[in-house]
Parts: C-alpha cells; sequence; structure tokens
C-alpha cells in the first residue's frame, strides 16, 4: 500500500510560509500537491531583514536568482554587526562573517592572538577578518578563487525587505505550481483515534484536508498550539525582552553593509540599511521601560524621516515543546521566538525546513522520526539562545536595572561552562552542527571584555614569529580591502540595484 505524502497543507504566508512552500514544492513529487492557506486579514510581522550567510544556501537549494531576488527585495548585502554600548558604555566591537586570520583553522590563529596580545599586541580583534574591515570602509567584493587571497574567506549575507521577500517566493511558489488558497483558517478536525489533524474548516465553511500541515500562522501557532496543545517553553527568565518598536526611516547615507545594534537602557536598537530604506527598531523589556519611553528613545535616534507610524510587537522568548507534533511541523515564530540579535529568525525557519526535507515522512509519522527531529531542533534553538544570553550577561554595565540584572542573573550552565573555559585559557569549544563558529564565539567573548587569564602555552615559544605573522595578516587585508570598491557601486555594477533591469520571479533550473 502506498503510505506516501500526498497532501501538504501551509497554514499562513509571510517568510515562512512562502519559504516553506518553495522548498518543499522543489522537493517533491508531482503527485504531491502543496496548498498554502493565508487570509489578507491576518497581518505579518515583517520587520526581520538581516540574515546569516546560510541564507544564500537556502536560495540556491530553491533555486532563486540572486541577481533577480535582491533588486525584487531592496536587499543590501551583509558582513556582519556592529555592537555599540553593549560591553561598557562608549566601546564598540564588530562581529564579521568568516574566521579572522589567514585561513580558514582559527585555532592556531586565535591562540597566536592571545598570546600576543598578552605581550603587548594592540591590534583590535577586527584587523585579521576580511569581512570586518570591507564592512568598516563601506566595500564589498566576491570571494577570491586564489586561496592565498584574504579574500579568499570572504562571507555574506543580505538585508532585505521580508514582505518584499514573502512576495517574491509566492510568486516564485506559484511559478512551480503551488495552489495558493485566500481563506481564514476557523478551527481544525483532529482524527478521533490517535489526535492528528485530519482537515480544516475556513471561514467561507469550506474544509481542506492534508496529510502533512505546517504551521506558519505566527505567534498564535494556531495548529502547534490552538489544536494541538503543544505546550510551550518560556526563556524570559534568561531573555527577559518582550517588546520591540520599529520604524523604518529614509535612507540618508551610503549603505555601510552590516547591522548595527546598540545598547540602550531598556534594550537594544537595531539599524538595518536597504536599498530603499533604513529599518529601525528598538527591543526592550516592558520590565524596566514603558512602550511610550521606548518609542521616543527610537524616534530620537533615526538617521532620517520616519516612513511610517511606529509599530508595538509583543512576544514571549522561547520555544514550543514539540516543534513537530503529530502531523503538525511549525514553522517561524509558530515554533518559538529568538530576539533578533544575531538574525537567527530567518536561518531557524531554513534550517528547520531542511531537517524536515532530511526526516520528510510517509504517513505511518515514525515516533522514532519526529523525536530525532524534535531533538535535533531543540539542541539548535539552545545553542543560539546561549550565543544571545551571552552578549547580556558578559558586560560590565551597571548604569541601569536592565543592565545589572543580565550581568548578575543566573545563566545555563552550558553557557557557564563555555565562558569559564574561556576565561581561563582562551578554549573554544563548539558542536558539529552549531551554526556560530568558534570566530563568532571569539568575536562576542574578547567583544564583551571576557579576556582569558592565559592562553595555551604551545604558542610561547613562537612569540616572535606570531607576531610578524599577525602583523603581515593585518597588512595584507588592509591594503585587499582598500582596492575593493564601495557597496553602492557594486551593486550597481553587478546588477543588483532595485532601479536596474526588471526583475524575473520565475525559478532558475
Amino acid at each position: 500500500m502506498d503510505r506516501s505524502i500526498r497532501k501538504i497543507v501551509i497554514v499562513g504566508g509571510g517568510t515562512a510560509g512562502w519559504m516553506a512552500a518553495a522548498a518543499l514544492r522543489r522537493a517533491v513529487g508531482t503527485t504531491t500537491s502543496i496548498t498554502l492557506v493565508e487570509s489578507a486579514e491576518i497581518g505579518v510581522v515583517g520587520v526581520g531583514e538581516a540574515t546569516v550567510p546560510a541564507i544564500r544556501q537556502f536560495n540556491a537549494m530553491i533555486g532563486l536568482d540572486e541577481a533577480g531576488f535582491m533588486r525584487e527585495t531592496k536587499a543590501t548585502f551583509k558582513l556582519g554587526i556592529e555592537f555599540v554600548d553593549w560591553g561598557e558604555t562608549g566601546r564598540r566591537y564588530f562581529h564579521p562573517f568568516g574566521a579572522f586570520g589567514p585561513g580558514p583553522d582559527l585555532g592556531g590563529f586565535h591562540q597566536g592572538y592571545l598570546m600576543a596580545r598578552r605581550h603587548g599586541l594592540t591590534t583590535p580583534l577586527e584587523a585579521y577578518s576580511i569581512c570586518a574591515q570591507a564592512a568598516a570602509k563601506g566595500r564589498m567584493a566576491r570571494p577570491s578563487p586564489d586561496p592565498r587571497s584574504p579574500l579568499a574567506a570572504f562571507q555574506w549575507a543580505y538585508h532585505f525587505d521580508a514582505i518584499l521577500y514573502a512576495r517574491h517566493l509566492r510568486r516564485f511558489s506559484e511559478a512551480l505550481g503551488v495552489v495558493r488558497l485566500e481563506a481564514e483558517v476557523q478551527g481544525a478536525t483532529l482524527r478521533p483515534d490517535d489526535g492528528f489533524i485530519q482537515s480544516l474548516t475556513l471561514g467561507d465553511g469550506g474544509v481542506i484536508e492534508g496529510d502533512l500541515f505546517i504551521d506558519c500562522t505566527g505567534f498564535r501557532g494556531l495548529l502547534i498550539e490552538g489544536a494541538l496543545k503543544t505546550g510551550y517553553e518560556d526563556w524570559s527568565h534568561w531573555l527577559p525582552m518582550d517588546r520591540a518598536v520599529a520604524v523604518p526611516c529614509e535612507k540618508v547615507e551610503p549603505v555601510r553593509p552590516f547591522t548595527r545594534s546598540t545598547a540602550r537602557e531598556g534594550g537594544w536598537q537595531w539599524r538595518i540599511p536597504l536599498q530603499h530604506r533604513t529599518g529601525n527598531g528598538y527591543v526592550f523589556a516592558s520590565e524596566f521601560l514603558s512602550e511610550d519611553a521606548a518609542t521616543a528613545v527610537l524616534l530620537a535616534n533615526l538617521d532620517g524621516r520616519p516612513l511610517a507610524d511606529p509599530r508595538i510587537l509583543r512576544f514571549a522568548t522561547g520555544r514550543r515543546r514539540l516543534f513537530w507534533n503529530r502531523n503538525v511541523v511549525a514553522l517561524g515564530l509558530a515554533s518559538g521566538f529568538l530576539e533578533p540579535l544575531e538574525s537567527t529568525s530567518i536561518h531557524m525557519i531554513h534550517s528547520g525546513i531542511n531537517r524536515l526535507l532530511q526526516h520528510f515522512p510517509d504517513r505511518d509519522f515514525s515516533p522514532v522520526n519526529i523525536d530525532a527531529y524534535n531533538s535535533r531542533g531543540v539542541a539548535e534553538a539552545e545553542l543560539i539562545r546561549d550565543f544571545i544570553i551571552l552578549h547580556y550577561h558578559a558586560t560590565t554595565r551597571a548604569d541601569a536595572p536592565l543592565w545589572a540584572h543580565a550581568r548578575t542573573m543566573p545563566i545555563p550552565e552550558t553557557l557557564r561552562g563555555r565562558i569559564a573555559l574561556f576565561a581561563d585559557r582562551g578554549l573554544l569549544t563548539s558542536s558539529a552542527d552549531e551554526l556560530f563558529s568558534h570566530s563568532s564565539w571569539l568575536a562576542v567573548l574578547l567583544g564583551q571584555g571576557v579576556t582569558p587569564r592565559s592562553h595555551n602555552s604551545l604558542y610561547d615559544d613562537q612569540k616572535a614569529a606570531a607576531i610578524a605573522g599577525l602583523e603581515q595578516v593585518a597588512r595584507q587585508i588592509g591594503a585587499a580591502t582598500d582596492a575593493l570598491p564601495a557597496h553602492d557601486d557594486f551593486l550597481a555594477a553587478n546588477g543588483l540595484a532595485a532601479n536596474g533591469a526588471e526583475a524575473s520571479s520565475r525559478p532558475t533550473a
């Protein structure tokens, strides 16, 4: 008997829904139908505009043309994140993409750098990152095929308008055969024998049946929570941010290809440059700051004239107890929420889709397979959670109640151990599937002021050679980035600017 999945129903559009639609349509056979149900009456959050380099893998996987994607979403390049006033007021540091040093193996470089620092080296860590230096100078490039070139390690992600991205993916997915149904889901009918969802009831009285349901309904989790009562694990005791106010403003200067995060009294402010405007927001904890006060601070710290009224978003940091429950898989905000400090929201949609493709079920819905999917999702969410907590906890700031709380609050033991190991001897550890590399942990730990007590003693005998090598690497990276074109010139020269040729929303082969 054929037990293959034949009907996939995605509930909710937006970034998560249309990413899932495009990827699943590419992956499953033509005998499986994919229907996406969304209602224009239900708004989308649409403020997540910064990504990590894995977005390029997703776009390539589904066959999305980069030039068309960038033009249609008004995208810019992102080489990392600048953090202002986090470890202490008046200090800034940069978390770049790619590795530090002359090659991909960070282990030797970072221990040599720590040794040189202890012997008086004052050159900042960012001098050894091609992405950090290009970002600081407003430059952009493609990787060099020459492994000896500093540009060989060049990495990038994007800033884009999330609503325009969802629209682009909708046209792309419909061209592949995804059926969009304009309707509001009113409820779900469960099978009496096992509690699986059998069908959905629509606002016009219609019914749609499915084998596999993808919940992309945002914070409310219409299927995963509303129908299946999955439960939620709250992480607000570690990450107390529960509000954000967002507003776009005029673009007033050439694009700097990085996201900026500025710590403020009750949280932090983001600045994300797009081709046509700048995205801004203030993520804050309502326990320490009112919505009116946060809105006033945000409006007082914009680069240009606001282009819309500020929007307040309310959320609870944490995750669903199960990402996959019975025949429902939750993606995006329906699966949980981690604040956008390190631009992980869209990545977690991507990784959830990747796991679903790897664990794709038949209609028997093997519990072993579902458990493995959930275990991997939990591990990823907890690793990202710990990395975000690090930014708050590793601070010397005590100038406001939020920062005094963050500096002294209990943290997960998994994170406490990693900080202790680095603080003792500069040792970095990571898991095989971890999103954030040793480079990322090094950038944030040193940037936030965590200075190791010692370093690997094997590098002490190489002091002179290490310092000379570091000086040469910094010079090479500086010279390489000086020769690169400005970001906006790079867009124009490569047909990536939104005012260029009309973009196609048709899929590539």
